[in-house]
């Protein structure tokens, strides 16, 4: 291929790409929502559902997230969130109660998107999209972990 490229151009530059591999341990997929409300209408609707036991829901902002986190524990889910506004204390207690089943849904920034060890993560959800490829990759790494399945949903308006 190359010796053919040089036989009709000059001074050819060469792009690569490299691409990871998302695990195939977690099923993709996208939700479509058409407004915010639907949005949030959509995500209780899936939190409500019995194989929803253990869900990391990321956000962008430390507002944003918990904003969310209220929103969900006004419609009685139990949640927790953590971010960079938390005091190390605070993002400690959030982490164990969800660790260890206290809580259903941990609602996070990319913070915890990286170096956490939380077992049995059934889903995780994008609830906003992430910055880039590679905190999508971080993101959804979060589930499928130890050989067993996940679940990544990413929110698309359209």
């Amino acid at each position: 291929m190359r010796q053919l490229i040089n036989q009709f151009t000059n001074n050819p530059e060469s792009v690569s790409v490299k691409s990871r591999e998302t695990s195939q341990n977690v099923d993709q997929d996208v939700v479509r929502y058409t407004d915010q409300f639907h949005k949030m209408s959509l995500l209780e609707q899936m939190l409500g559902q019995e194989e929803f036991k253990k869900v990391l829901i990321f956000g962008r902002t430390k507002h944003g997230v918990e904003k969310l986190n209220q929103s969900l524990a006004e419609r009685g889910f139990k949640a927790v969130s953590i971010h960079g506004n938390k005091n190390q204390n605070q993002r400690q207690r959030s982490l164990e109660e969800f660790k260890n089943n206290k809580t259903q849904v941990m609602v996070a920034t990319d913070v915890a998107a990286r170096g956490l060890d939380i077992p049995d993560v059934t889903h995780v959800i994008n609830f906003e999209l992430p910055e880039s490829y590679a905190d999508y990759i971080h993101r959804i790494g979060r589930t499928g972990r130890a050989n067993k399945k996940g679940v990544a949903l990413t929110f698309i308006n359209g």
